[in-house]
């Protein structure tokens, strides 16, 4: 796997320009260090000819405290550098997770169902921390050492030819043997990156599964599981790991020649009387200092192929291209809903679901297709040619068994997918004027129109404020507490210690099912749309909560269009129309009082026989 030299420039441009003032003063402290490093040998060179030759020991003295000034400084340097180097990295680094986390979020559906969070987290988080290195110091430290060992070189020369000539030519040997294993370990970094992702994927997906897999008696093959996740992690980590040690080991015995080499050639020319003991230590100090400049590209080195397995990774992921995309307007304005209840249109929607996404080059996506024409010879066909209306303020009860595509219409109607074929419709009015294609729409208009309640309520580790809000700060406090009184939350919210500040635990610990679930119906009060959709929770309430959910459920429906997906049929006595669902086809629909007096309706058989559990 090789990853082109442009990719690397293009990804260090993004993050490092606009901190390029501190990036600018990182150089200059780097320069400035290499300076130093190449001043102090002059000094101990000067330091031991005139100690030689009986100097006075006031100039002595000043030698020695001059050296250890620059030894000093050269210390506050490079502690600077480290320091602000880390610093630049994080920054950049921070600056691309951003990016990835907020790529990923505008993915559509597919993605998420094919990717564990375990396994994002990793990709987000543990593929950027391998290129915090990267970030903030491998240009500086590849361009520094570079000037560093033509500076070594010059000084060289400067004394003799022969020492110059015989270390440039070692040092070029050196850094070609080295430039040669450039890409050996990339794609071993790449395969451990990926078990990484894997393992913690697995780790996160079970650990939340814990009372299941207890329950079961799964723990033996959890465990199983887990140590085969966690040798190939450790095969891969190895191989990778060898990889860099040919090269850290190559490198070390090319410092080992190369300083036998100085040692030699100083010997034979101070034998010769062409130099002095002080410029043979000189020599010598130099050849030991080429080590730090080749060790530390051959250290960038090894970074750029860990950062060149998480670039591609990164790339991979940058890649994909969501299958909901937003149209550009064709006359320069998207078009918009209208304020209050909305009508739902669907017509001859067949829908898929498929296991791969599109990928495309760049940085934008691929333009849209006017008449997309998708092979559905991979997907799993969940609708078929669905058409239906449901007028505005118009309460749908949705019924059918697991599977038929009750939850995908909801989907649809959220625009999480858009349909193969057909259109789905959301708007006001007639049928041909009042209702508007969510292609049509932006993605953002659609999702501020319709609220969605699902079965599982997701609730973070944040204020109760913050959940409800779901960290707006546009929404007044006021109104919060107007929504939670609505729905007969007024008294749970008097018995938190801090109010609207109580802190909840991620996932809702400490709070029932019916109180998660009423805290969702309140998200979507306060969001106002003008369809909502509830996915009822198949677990059974005590009455006391029960009566609060559906009083929760009537305001939600008030002067708003709703659909209600029903587990039981208790639940869509408030619905107006009736829709039973098979394999992705309407088998009824109709009035719901008008389908419950036909006894040769399903829905009246359905009322007649309770068999409530055929629509699970």
């Amino acid at each position: 796997m090789k990853i082109p030299l442009r990719a690397y420039g293009e990804l260090l441009a993004s993050y490092l320009r606009p901190q390029w003032r501190r990036a600018a003063l990182l150089a200059v402290m780097l320069f400035g260090g290499i300076g130093l490093q190449l001043v102090s040998p002059q000094i101990t060179r000067r330091f031991i000819d005139l100690a030689q030759a009986s100097a006075a020991s006031a100039t002595l003295l000043r030698l020695a405290l001059a050296f250890i000034g620059v030894a000093l400084l050269q210390q506050v340097v490079s502690l600077s550098a480290t320091y602000l180097s880390e610093d630049i990295g994080w920054t950049a680094t921070n600056g691309l997770r951003a990016d990835l986390a907020h790529h990923c979020l505008r993915l559509d559906m597919s993605f998420h169902n094919a990717h564990t969070p375990g396994e994002m987290i990793e990709r987000i988080d543990g593929d950027v921390t391998a290129l915090s290195s990267f970030f903030s110091q491998f240009v500086i430290q590849v361009v520094g050492n570079a000037f560093f060992l033509l500076g070594v070189m010059a000084l060289l020369f400067r004394e003799d030819w022969r020492v110059g000539l015989t270390l440039s030519l070692f040092s070029l040997l050196a850094l070609g043997a080295i430039a040669g294993l450039r890409n050996l370990a990339i794609p071993h970094w790449a395969a451990e990156r990926q078990a990484s992702a894997d393992l913690f994927g697995f780790l996160e997906e079970r650990l939340a599964g814990t009372e299941d897999i207890r329950s079961c008696g799964a723990k033996t093959y959890v465990m199983r599981r887990f140590f085969e996740l966690m040798r190939a992690l450790m095969q891969r980590n190895l191989k990778a790991g060898l990889m860099v040690n040919w090269m850290l080991n190559a490198t070390f015995l090319l410092m080992a020649l190369g300083n036998a080499l100085a040692l030699g050639v100083g010997a034979w020319l101070y034998l010769a009387q062409t130099i002095t003991v002080g410029t043979v230590f000189m020599v010598f100090e130099y050849s030991m200092m080429l080590e730090r400049p080749i060790s530390a590209i051959t250290r960038q080195l090894g970074e750029l192929q860990r950062a060149g397995a998480g670039i591609a990774r990164i790339r991979e992921l940058l890649a994909l291209r969501s299958q909901v995309q937003e149209h550009q307007p064709a006359q320069g304005r998207w078009p918009s809903l209208s304020a209050g209840p909305l009508a739902v249109e669907f017509r001859d929607v067949t829908f898929g679901y498929h296991d791969a996404m599109p990928k495309a080059g760049g940085t934008h996506p691929p333009a849209p297709s006017p008449e997309p024409a998708p092979d559905l010879r991979d997907a799993e066909i969940v609708l078929r040619d669905l058409s239906f209306r449901l007028e505005p303020g118009r309460v749908l009860g949705l019924l059918g068994r697991t599977g038929s595509g009750k939850t995908t219409i909801t989907r649809l109607l959220f625009r999480l997918y858009d349909p193969d074929r057909g259109t789905v419709r959301l708007g006001a009015g007639d049928r041909d004027s009042g209702a508007l294609d969510l292609r049509d729409l932006p993605i953002a208009e659609v999702r501020g129109k319709v609220g969605m309640v699902t079965q599982t309520i997701e609730l973070f580790n944040a204020t109760v404020r913050d959940n409800l809000t779901l960290f707006n700060p546009a929404i007044p406090d006021e109104r919060i507490v107007n929504a939670l009184g609505e729905l007969g939350l007024a008294g749970w919210l008097e018995g938190l210690s801090q109010g609207l500040d109580t802190e909840l635990e991620s996932g809702g610990g400490g709070l029932s099912a019916g109180e998660a679930q009423l805290l969702a119906f309140t998200r979507i009060f306060l969001q106002d749309p003008g369809l909502v959709i509830l996915d009822e929770a198949s677990s059974r309430l005590d009455p006391a909560t029960e009566r609060l959910i559906e009083r929760a459920v009537s305001h939600l429906a008030q002067g708003r269009t709703a659909i209600i997906i029903a587990h039981w049929l208790g639940t869509v006595q408030r619905a107006d129309e009736i829709m039973i669902l098979d394999q992705g086809r309407i088998v009824e629909h109709g009035e719901r009082a008008a389908l419950a007096a036909d006894p040769a309706s399903r829905f009246s058989h359905l009322l007649q026989t309770g068999l409530e559990e055929v629509l699970a």
